[in-house]
């Protein structure tokens, strides 16, 4: 009788024996045939009982129970994790005992403490406040006091910075569902969909428009943390970035306009974006053809430049989709970041062999002839490249 078997017979007895019974006798069922199938496993290589495993692989998708057992795992660690950092209230009670701790001599100007009352204050603050007040932390802080002392303001900005990053973390790596420490652009969108009612200068958005709003959010953090087109993004390279800031500034109900404006992640900027897509899509048939897509901005960009546009992105039967067309304008309105000079010095590669010979550099001024006039303020190495003539230039 399998394991299977045996739930169906607990569940059917449901009625004769508690709930607390059939739990208990469920947890005996599933301790002992998942430790009967873990041993068989490490039984076909006598290699195990001499060196101990250290290599444990992901559980296939026909692996159910692994699959349950490793989300329930992670989802009872990230828990505790979370218990361990400090809540609201204990912040407060924290500033209260550091503002009740000043050291002396005391100034109007600024609140300082000094090394002995920094360790009292960690003390008084509990197990929780252990990993704040280090000795480390303290010398970090140091801004050239006479008497040794740090800013009390300082020390707490410190500590609340990084609660936040730890609880922003955790809340991340709840829609890692592979538990490898990086999210796909599915596990993106899940993230950034629960957080729009969360986000009150987005209320206004209709829920229909609330797909391309998302879609318009992920691809700003695929394009820029994801240049090897893998479709995944680091936790760790999200929380370095500042797009985590702009997308949470959205919480801020009196938020300036022109704030706004700038903020990739705002309701008028995707308004905005998915407006100059629906303007290009002169047949309404939802993609950007090559005629089409060279009517972006003030309409400068020349027919051989549409030309190796198409050739190098995805398209679909020679047409661009929403989503390809949210590179190109993160690569045009971006073109002073890396990762959008790799995105245009693609294009401009024509022979893809990772510089541009005198062949490219000729299609290149073609491309940008009119463009430089009515952009003053293009990049650098745009006249760089200008003026290197037939010599080859390599993009690093």
């Amino acid at each position: 009788m399998d394991l299977k078997e045996l739930l169906k017979k607990c569940a059917a007895k449901k009625s004769e024996i508690s709930t607390e019974k059939a739990l208990e006798i469920e947890s005996k069922l599933f301790i002992k045939y998942y430790s009967e199938r873990k041993k068989k496993e490490t039984q076909k290589d006598a290699t195990y009982f001499a060196i101990p495993q250290f290599y444990f692989k992901l559980p296939r998708d026909d692996e159910v129970l692994s699959q349950k057992l490793r989300e329930e795992a992670r989802a009872i660690f990230l828990q505790r994790r979370g218990r361990q950092l400090l809540n609201n209230n204990e912040l407060k009670a924290l500033w209260v005992l550091l503002d009740k701790h000043q050291s002396p001599p005391h100034t109007e100007e600024e609140q300082l403490i000094n090394y002995e009352d920094f360790l009292h204050v960690a003390t008084l603050g509990g197990p929780k406040c252990k990993n704040y007040f280090t000795p480390a932390v303290f010398a970090k802080l140091q801004h050239g006091d006479p008497h040794g002392r740090i800013s009390i303001m300082a020390l707490f900005n410190y500590i609340m910075r990084k609660v936040w990053y730890h609880q922003t973390r955790i809340g991340l790596s709840l829609y890692d569902v592979i538990g490898q420490g990086y999210l796909r652009e599915v596990d993106l969108e899940n993230y950034i969909l629960e957080l729009i009612p969360t986000l009150p200068q987005l209320d206004g958005l209709e829920k229909s428009f609330h797909s391309f709003y998302v879609c318009t959010a992920v691809r700003k953090f695929l394009f820029f943390l994801d240049p090897l087109r893998t479709g995944r993004v680091r936790i760790q390279d999200i929380l370095a970035c500042s797009f985590l800031d702009d997308l949470l500034e959205l919480r801020d109900v009196e938020l300036p306009k022109d704030l706004q404006d700038t903020n990739w992640f705002s309701a008028p900027s995707a308004l905005r974006v998915y407006g100059q897509y629906l303007n290009l899509d002169k047949d309404h048939n939802g993609m950007l053809n090559k005629e089409e897509l060279a009517g972006y901005g003030t309409g400068t960009l020349t027919k051989v430049f549409m030309e190796r546009v198409f050739q190098e992105c995805l398209t679909y039967d020679g047409e661009m989709d929403y989503k390809t067309y949210l590179d190109f304008v993160l690569a045009m309105e971006n073109r002073h970041e890396p990762q959008s000079l790799q995105y245009l010095f693609r294009i401009l590669d024509i022979n893809n062999k990772g510089y541009l010979d005198t062949f490219c550099l000729n299609y290149f001024f073609r491309w940008t002839r009119r463009y430089h006039d009515k952009h003053p303020d293009r990049p650098k190495w745009l006249l760089d490249i200008r003026k290197s003539g037939s010599n080859g230039c390599r993009y690093k």
